[in-house]
């Protein structure tokens, strides 16, 4: 929405016009995208002086799917705000009682689906497991269906859309967060769920995943080995605190300060 005004800011100012890149159309749509839409990118793309990606699966996608010399983008990761969410939420739960969450927007790009399907998988081995969606989108009526179909209802909650103290709460609660996303630039939530101590388990074909060494990773369509890594987050406590451990350490070198100064620098070497 920004590309044509950044054009004319550059044409008006004589400033440079770097183009910062959170998300693409491939990403949003997968192969069936909106010409108009990558017509546009496309067009930013190349008339930037520079770019930025937020990950190297953007950058990729971005040299690959657009024919941008790789030499004009610079990788940026993003990073998570500090937060004492989970010393203010003090939540109790029922002895035994697990929780595993998806909390994102109900979409294709999010998959869904794949978090659905897995879950079936999980309750043939672990029949005390609740299942939160938290979110709102476009594939929310097809997944409560499914869910029905699959006669998970007793085990699965649609939450909606959550903000502010929800969310803080929504991650005290859980002791698992899945994020199986079909292509996701960068991906956040993952980092905020670490803020709380919940191990995650996320889709290789994320941002995120280049920067975190202590989570588990699966392919986004492979139902089975996420089922797996889900059950065996859930029955093995000792994989969980060393995971958690290991996180607290990662966390302490991902802020917003070293991404602001990269960009920063971005923009002192492309002003001259």
């Amino acid at each position: 929405m920004t590309v044509h005004a950044g054009i004319e800011a550059r044409r008006a100012s004589g400033r440079p016009y770097i183009y910062h890149v959170h998300s693409l159309e491939f990403d949003r749509s997968g192969e069936n995208i909106n010409r108009q839409v990558y017509d546009v990118e496309r067009y930013g793309l190349e008339n930037a002086d520079h770019i930025i990606s937020v990950s190297h699966y953007t950058k990729d996608t971005i040299v690959n799917r657009y024919g941008i010399n790789p030499d004009k983008v610079t990788v940026v990761h993003n990073a998570v705000s500090r937060s004492e969410g989970r010393i203010r939420c003090r939540i109790e739960k029922r002895p035994g009682e697990k929780i595993v969450l998806f909390l994102g927007r109900i979409t294709f790009q999010k998959g869904p689906d794949y978090f659905i399907e897995a879950a079936a998988r999980v309750l043939e081995k672990i029949p005390n497991v609740t299942f939160v969606m938290a979110g709102a989108g476009d594939m929310m009526p097809r997944m409560i269906e499914r869910v029905a179909q699959l006669r998970m209802g007793r085990y699965f909650h649609f939450a909606g859309f959550l903000k502010g103290d929800e969310v803080e709460r929504i991650y005290a609660m859980s002791d698992l967060y899945v994020m199986p996303s079909v292509s996701e630039p960068f991906g956040i939530s993952p980092l905020e769920a670490m803020l709380y101590d919940v191990p995650v388990i996320i889709s290789k074909q994320s941002g995120v995943s280049e920067i975190l060494h202590h989570a588990l990773k699966v392919n986004f369509w492979d139902v089975n080995e996420l089922a797996d890594k889900m059950i065996g987050a859930l029955r093995h406590p000792a994989l969980v605190m060393e995971m958690t451990a290991r996180s607290r350490e990662e966390l302490k070198n991902i802020h917003w300060n070293a991404a602001a100064e990269k960009i920063l620098s971005v923009y002192r070497r492309v002003c001259g």
